[in-house]
């Protein structure tokens, strides 16, 4: 028998359905600190978290602080579904300073077509990875459909930025500033649907309260992928934004002529501090476990809804992230 609690781990420890729940969740989720926890500390992690799931006994001086410090870095390093571990940068914990990398250099480098491409290519090749890794264990996406989504999510960004910045030559410097936010939103509304076609085209799974199954949803899915293209849009606005209003003030100041090294840098250490709140708190923004009313969807989930009694009024699905 063991001496700790059991608890199911598989459960958040805070209230998804309140923002503040989910925002705490997300923080653990994607904390970047995770990144640099050694192969050893991650399997024993992996360890702690299997063995007590099992019902296993643990060492005495293990308590649920450990476990769950455990599960945070087990969570953060392994597959939810298949188990196997995730590339480095494909790992959510890895969002922030990857994005820190990429985006002050997009922010920094925004003046040279061949920079532009370059950068913009980056950062479609990584959202490629982040994708490939995170993607569903039981309904994997197809590798044709992650290379069309890349090459069009890549096309779109490059269109975006290079038409942008052709006509803002004689625009003020702020306004040129802020053409890579503008060809991220343009490379998200392009990625996420192509990647998740098949919801689209075949609806997902939408449950009343009990979990009694409804049917499939293209309605839903809209909703869905909506939601996560809004949140993902957000998500980049304040590194994106802020980063840039920042840059032109010290630009303003000199301070970039003083000390030509210091642009790159300065810019990625601002999109650092921006994303360290923004990615966790625009993901919280909806809650996975999404919910929309009967009213609003197909007559076929409507009648299966009237099937039930009492008939619900709103139904669940995965919104996905």
């Amino acid at each position: 028998m063991s001496h700790l609690p059991r608890v199911n781990l598989d459960e958040p420890r805070w209230d998804q359905n309140t923002y503040i729940g989910r925002a705490k969740y997300f923080f653990t989720t994607v904390n970047p600190l995770n990144v640099f926890a050694s192969s050893k500390t991650l399997e024993n992690s992996k360890n702690i978290v299997l063995k007590y799931k099992a019902g296993e006994e643990l060492p005495k001086s293990i308590t649920m602080a450990d476990v769950y410090r455990a599960k945070d870095l087990y969570d953060s390093a392994f597959h939810p579904e298949t188990g196997e571990k995730m590339i480095l940068i494909g790992r959510m914990s890895a969002q922030v300073p990857m994005n820190m990398i990429i985006t002050g250099c997009m922010m920094t480098f925004y003046k040279s077509t061949p920079a532009v491409v370059f950068w913009q290519w980056v950062n479609q090749s990584f959202n490629a990875v982040v994708n490939y890794t995170n993607r569903s264990g039981s309904s994997s996406i197809p590798v044709d459909q992650l290379a069309k989504s890349y090459v069009l999510a890549t096309g779109g960004a490059l269109v975006t930025a290079i038409s942008l910045n052709r006509m803002v030559t004689k625009a003020p410097s702020l306004i040129g500033r802020l053409v890579p936010f503008a060809a991220v939103a343009a490379a998200n509304c392009i990625n996420i649907p192509m990647m998740r076609m098949k919801e689209l085209k075949e609806g997902v799974t939408v449950f009343d309260e009990n979990n009694n199954k409804l049917g499939e949803s293209k309605i839903a899915a809209q909703t869905g992928i909506a939601a996560v293209v809004f949140s993902r849009i957000l998500m980049a606005t304040p590194s994106m934004v802020m980063t840039p209003v920042v840059g032109n003030m010290l630009d303003r100041k000199g301070v970039f002529r003083r000390y030509p090294w210091s642009p790159a840098p300065i810019q990625m250490l601002l999109c650092g501090f921006f994303l360290t709140f923004a990615t966790p708190m625009a993901c919280a923004l909806f809650s996975q476990r999404a919910q929309i009313s009967v009213s609003r969807l197909e007559d076929t989930i409507k009648k299966e809804a009237e099937k039930l009694k009492p008939p619900p009024t709103v139904v669940y699905f995965n919104k996905g992230l």
